[in-house]
């Protein structure tokens, strides 16, 4: 065995470990969504039931309190309270009456995704828009709470224009590129209320890399931060460094905290020829270069990237939260977590 295990190269074993980890993290998606759409049925049956036999608060309040009783003592791992059977209810009569993409959209969501939005009077549209970044950024309860609360809704990020992925990627993959990575990100998760050093703000994302990969959205792996890059008795620091199981590559963000500069597409370039070089796996694609950056000027960014011989894309961030805003934000996630489901 030590043989064998001796034969594999480093980056031939990181290949590996990758191919596992995706595999793993499909399997575990595609079980998630499974049990929630399974469960959501049934919800959506039981709503389908009291809304038929005409129970309200007014009149079935007692019906639904035996009701709950009873399912609780055979499914006690169900959630039938009832305040869960209302919602149940809720559900029925909200999306019955709406097409099939938002009935199937809200059907994949976990249950407690489902109340929040409830909650909120969401048209069609944007209940289709939550229940798509739930989906594919995989974002907890927490998460969603914040990005209504902030009403995402009305800041759509626009589509990536502001790279050179048609000029140095194949045409395939320069799509998808397009699709994986965005404009603009939100970093309010980091809880900033005043500017920061671009060395704190790398420490916060990687205290918080969970957040920071939903964000990114999904199919990126952190390999590491201030990652070193050493040729030619030089030695040379990525920021951040993931890989992205879809596009088969190796993804080097650089952060700023000020406005987008054309040498930092140089600097970028430079990264990526060294990722190439020294640890771009045989079965992968080139190497991807993000700028991260407070501000942009497109007209500068196309300009920069105009002749550059790898992929590389810009993008600013949203950081800071107003102090006000964040202490309600806190104070209503800590009074909904009291009340509970």
């Amino acid at each position: 065995m030590e043989t064998d295990i001796a034969r594999i190269e480093e980056s031939e074993y990181g290949t590996i470990l990758l191919r596992a980890v995706a595999l793993i993290d499909e399997t575990r998606t595609t079980a998630a969504k499974t049990l929630n759409s399974v469960t959501n049925t049934a919800y959506w049956k039981i709503g389908q039931l009291l809304h038929e036999k005409k129970l309200d608060s007014r009149y079935g309040s007692q019906i639904v309190k035996r009701l709950s009783a009873d399912l609780k003592k055979r499914y006690p791992t169900m959630g039938m309270s009832p305040r869960n059977l209302w919602y149940m209810k809720t559900f029925y009569e909200r999306y019955a009456v709406s097409d099939e993409k938002v009935q199937r959209s809200v059907a994949l969501l976990p249950w407690s995704h489902n109340t929040l939005i409830l909650s909120k009077e969401l048209n069609d549209e944007q209940t289709v828009f939550y229940a798509e970044q739930v989906i594919s950024k995989g974002w907890n309860r927490d998460l969603l709470m914040n990005a209504l609360k902030m009403e995402m809704h009305k800041q759509l990020p626009t589509k990536s224009a502001d790279n050179n992925f048609a000029s140095t990627l194949p045409s395939t993959q320069a799509e998808y590129a397009n699709e994986v990575f965005r404009d603009n990100y939100n970093l309010g998760f980091i809880g900033a209320t005043e500017p920061l050093a671009e060395l704190e703000l790398e420490r916060r994302l990687v205290e918080k890399i969970k957040y920071f990969l939903l964000e990114l959205g999904k199919g990126f792996t952190f390999i590491g931060n201030q990652h070193t890059l050493e040729y030619n008795g030089k030695e040379s620091r990525v920021d951040m460094l993931f890989f992205h199981r879809g596009l088969r590559c190796l993804v080097a963000i650089d952060l700023k905290i000020g406005e987008f500069k054309p040498e930092y597409a140089g600097k970028m370039n430079y990264y990526l020829s060294l990722l190439d070089r020294l640890e771009r796996g045989k079965d992968e694609n080139r190497s991807i270069g993000i700028i991260l950056c407070a501000e942009k000027d497109k007209v500068e960014v196309e300009l920069a990237l105009e002749d550059m011989g790898k992929p590389i894309g810009v993008a600013d961030y949203q950081l800071l939260l107003p102090k006000e805003e964040l202490k309600k934000l806190v104070q209503e996630e800590f009074n909904s977590f009291e009340k509970g489901l």
